[in-house]
């Protein structure tokens, strides 16, 4: 079981199962709509009970961008986790300016970075740019998805999170280059990069 190890009430009542599915893999089923904003805005004023409901609409997703941005299993769910602590204590001040998921996955992108820099500060490198990473699979799948999971696991750390910033979470250089602290046409290369390898990897 995956539980939140904080000491509020809201969480200790939070005892979610580990998401099951292979590594990255985008969760389908995510709560929208009248209920969802209601459970956000219920959320937001308090409400425990619709806390829970929007932690399981959305932990998957959350899970999904920490592990391919980590290539962690372990330190993915220690940073899920993180997220939704995040959330918690922020929520209040979210005014709707744009969708809850767009937020919230902002907020994912930099609790990781945020551990990440800590991490580097403390001297322990979550992951070296020149180094292959791999992931070790959660579950057995096959398929070109499987495949691709495995090289983006693979990709050089910078690549990486570029690749998964920009393809997969839809953030544009500039947004890009602001959170990573490099320049746009540095996060234009490092996509380049990342393709390059990938095209490889799933052509061997």
């Amino acid at each position: 079981m995956l539980a939140l190890r904080v000491t509020s009430p809201v969480f200790a009542s939070l005892q979610p199962t580990v998401p099951a599915s292979s590594p990255g893999v985008v969760a389908a089923g995510i709560e929208t709509g009248a209920g969802a904003d209601a459970d956000v805005t219920a959320a937001a004023a308090g409400d425990r009970r619709a806390f829970e409901r929007v932690y399981r609409a959305h932990v998957d997703r959350v899970y999904a961008i920490c592990l391919r941005m980590l290539a962690d299993r372990q330190m993915a769910e220690e940073v899920a986790q993180d997220v939704f602590v995040r959330v918690w204590q922020k929520l209040p001040g979210f005014r709707g300016e744009s969708s809850f998921s767009t937020w919230l996955h902002r907020v994912a992108v930099n609790v990781v970075l945020s551990r990440r820099k800590r991490a580097s500060v403390q001297g322990a490198r979550l992951a070296d740019d020149d180094a292959i990473n791999e992931t070790p699979a959660r579950a057995v799948f096959v398929g070109e998805r499987l495949d691709l999971d495995r090289a983006i696991a693979g990709l050089p750390a910078g690549a990486r999170r570029v690749f998964v910033l920009h393809d997969v979470e839809g953030f544009t250089h500039e947004e890009i280059g602001e959170q990573l602290g490099i320049t746009s046409g540095g996060s234009k290369a490092q996509l380049h990069r990342a393709r390059m390898l990938l095209r490889a990897a799933l052509n061997r």
